[in-house]
């Protein structure tokens, strides 16, 4: 089959339609990505060696302006430039995970009825794939708690050697290849793609505080965040880490934004963590994080209420009680879908095979 996968911007979106993509191209399907030009996309989907196309990035304002008259006919013309590309390719059919190319993506696919797949990666859905809902019953979600109604709960497709590395590693041996000591307590701090300033700050805040209790401290502050790498006794601070399975192998806990890979992620390798939220939007990273804070596998812990003494009165005796952290762990893998990708894959055959474009 030749299939046109549609998502990007954050890797929340880019990271799935990888993952997807990876174990389509292995079965020997071609797969061609449509993203926008300003997205992460831009970098990642070349870089595994898959086609991008794109179109332009066109965001739904919030508010009465001339930019809102003419959203939906700029939606328009995009979706027939996707419907082209449709034709053109011969597109068999097309997966969206969200974000800006997704809804000409499925506009496109709904003018050239090609069968049609929704990953909703967030617990609250975005405006795409709400449009995207309307026009198929092949609705995948992330999270139990999903408010994209009618969907198939298939979790978050996570790159196999992600969490493959992340399960299969020596604990002291992914500290030693980061650059840290194999032997102290590890807490791994991230924002995401975007960084975390709030996060950032509060860490940096609590450092004296982590180092005399005897813990180090991996700390991923963001390609953005305007901050200098730097490799101290306890201390590792990196702008980016393109090695996550040793970076989360190598850890005992996580400071973290609430997003939908991150979440994932963790859950299916048995990693504890302190769940930030990002305090703007529709308050879909509070709802990505429920079922695992349910499940007693992390806390969470408001955006304004994050500081250094919330690290010190909360985050050190949970890395200093190592019970507490096994019984964390246990709990956060209840909560991990180690075969999303497969189970997305399985529901794209599905729709490919009804010929459904409903």
């Amino acid at each position: 089959m030749r299939l046109l996968l549609a998502g990007g911007g954050t890797g929340g979106h880019v990271n799935p339609l990888l993952a997807l993509a990876e174990l389509l191209r292995a079965e020997g399907h071609e797969v061609i990505a449509l993203g926008t030009k300003e997205g992460l996309e831009q970098r990642l989907v070349p870089e595994r060696g898959f086609d991008l196309e794109t179109v332009p990035r066109l965001p739904l304002p919030r508010k009465l302006s001339p930019g809102l008259m003419s959203f939906p006919f700029r939606l328009f013309a995009a979706a027939l430039k996707v419907r082209n590309l449709i034709r053109d390719r011969e597109i068999d059919a097309v997966v969206g995970f969200g974000g800006y190319a997704s809804a000409p993506a499925y506009l496109g696919a709904r003018f050239a009825r090609k069968p049609i797949v929704i990953h909703e990666a967030n617990a609250i859905a975005g405006f795409a794939n709400r449009l995207g809902a309307k026009f198929t019953r092949h609705r995948a979600i992330a999270f139990a708690n999903s408010n994209l109604k009618g969907g198939t709960l298939t979790g978050m497709p996570i790159r196999k050697e992600l969490i493959e590395g992340a399960n299969s590693y020596d604990v002291g041996q992914a500290r030693v290849e980061l650059g840290l000591d194999p032997m102290l307590p590890t807490l791994l701090v991230t924002g995401g793609s975007q960084g975390a300033k709030s996060i950032n700050d509060a860490v940096i805040a609590a450092l004296p505080d982590l180092g005399n209790a005897g813990i180090q401290v991996l700390h991923i502050v963001g390609e953005k965040a305007g901050l200098e790498e730097t490799n101290t006794p306890g201390y590792l601070r990196l702008a980016y880490c393109n090695r996550m399975d040793a970076a989360i192998a190598a850890s005992d806990l996580a400071i973290s934004r609430a997003g939908a890979s991150t979440v994932s992620e963790f859950a299916a390798a048995g990693l504890p963590a302190v769940f930030v939220p990002y305090p703007v939007g529709n308050g879909e990273q509070r709802h990505n994080a429920n079922t695992f804070v349910a499940a007693g596998g992390a806390e969470l812990c408001e955006d304004r209420d994050f500081n250094a003494r919330y690290i010190s009165e909360r985050v050190i005796p949970i890395l200093s009680h190592k019970a507490t952290l096994k019984k964390m762990s246990d709990a956060a893998r209840t909560t991990g879908i180690l075969d999303a990708t497969e189970r997305l894959r399985d529901l794209l055959y599905v729709a490919v095979n009804t010929g459904s474009h409903d």
